[in-house]
């Protein structure tokens, strides 16, 4: 299959595997059907409102299932070649982020682009794990630890792809890891800043 062919097929497969709505599915185990994550909390279908409004174990539930989403996604893309591995990781988030099923209105995307790490940008996993452990340590909100960490993605993807590192079990480190990194970080902020701008607090 081309390069093109896999973007495309990458990209529907992650954009499809990204909208499955772990939130929603755990939200209504949870309280049988009484809470909808979207109007409580910070109005978030993510995990960290998940644990606030239905406790740790479920929002830590939510969260292994939006990174499986994300590892899933890649894996698929990759067994069409590095381009639809790349492709399948970038549109993973946008599928979670904005699902079609919902009127596009999804998550946040970090958990999913987590899970992406783990098939697509390997090293990236340990990076982000210092990151955030570094930032939750000096007492700083996990806002900017994300924050910091979407821009350490980018910066590593740069440096991934000019040095020629490798990238363990992932694909090869071409200008697909870079415009994976800046268009998956992008859209993450994007849905903080719009979050934001309708008022909805925390993550």
């Amino acid at each position: 299959m081309s390069d093109v062919g896999q973007i495309v097929v990458g990209a529907l497969i992650g954009y499809v595997i990204g909208m499955f709505p772990s939130a929603d599915l755990v939200a209504r185990i949870a309280s049988r059907g009484s809470v909808d994550l979207r109007a409580s909390g910070s109005g978030n279908p993510g995990g960290l409102n998940a644990a606030r409004v239905l406790g740790k174990k479920w929002g830590l539930l939510v969260i292994v299932m939006d990174a499986a989403k994300g590892a899933l996604a890649g894996v698929i893309g990759l067994a069409l070649g590095d381009a639809g591995g790349y492709a399948a990781g970038t549109a993973v988030i946008a599928g979670h982020c904005w699902p079609v099923y919902n009127g596009f209105r999804g998550g946040r995307g970090v958990a999913a682009a987590g899970g992406s790490f783990f098939s697509v940008f390997p090293p990236m996993v340990p990076i982000d794990g210092v990151t955030t452990g570094v930032v939750a340590y000096l007492g700083k909100s996990s806002r900017l630890a994300i924050k910091v960490a979407l821009v350490i993605w980018v910066v590593a993807a740069i440096v991934w792809w000019t040095a020629d590192w490798s990238l363990w079990w992932g694909p090869e480190p071409s200008v697909g890891l870079v415009i994976y990194a800046v268009v998956g970080a992008t859209m993450i902020l994007a849905r903080f800043t719009f979050s934001a701008r309708d008022g909805a607090s925390g993550l």
